[in-house]
């Protein structure tokens, strides 16, 4: 069933940008948006095509600040980012240049640290167990499995 529409069209693209400018934002999200509001088809693409050309819409841009903010906030490896702006439908351009964003120095750190935080919480007195769950952990945060073997034999280390 299609939504009623809540706003005049003028008065609808007022309130779109208005909304882009609060944050960078996902052509999806757009759509998703215009959708609640019962804006539908050809009316959606021109409100779309508006906005980019008015530079409040820019998918490289959004993939960069995704990418930057799920990094620095969440601490998310770089699989489950991708994983994130694939969802929002990012182009293949764009998850090139939100890549750049991803430095795997940084990232091999605040890794060692989350695992160092997570280890001290862990009951497990088996050492195996415990590694296991560790490896487990890194994985939902969207860490490779060679990062993370890593950061753990550092960990290790530190052990001994």
């Amino acid at each position: 069933m299609a939504t009623e529409r809540k706003y005049p069209p003028i008065e609808t693209l007022d309130r779109i940008r208005k909304w882009c400018d609060m944050q960078e934002r996902a052509h999806s999200d757009v759509r998703r948006k215009l959708s609640a509001w019962g804006v539908y088809g050809d009316e959606t693409e021109n409100i779309i095509a508006e906005l980019i050309s008015a530079n409040y819409l820019n998918e490289e841009r959004y993939a960069r600040a995704f990418a930057r903010g799920k990094f620095r906030i969440k601490h998310w490896g770089w699989r489950k980012i991708e994983a994130g702006l694939r969802a929002k439908g990012v182009s293949k351009f764009s998850l090139k240049a939100a890549r750049e964003e991803y430095d795997e120095e940084d990232h091999s750190d605040v890794l060692y640290t989350l695992l160092q935080k997570k280890r001290n919480t862990l009951s497990e007195p088996d050492p195996w167990k415990r590694r296991a769950k560790l490896m487990r952990f890194a994985a939902g945060k969207g860490y490779d499995f060679d990062a993370t073997r890593q950061a753990l034999d550092r960990l290790g280390e530190e052990e001994d």
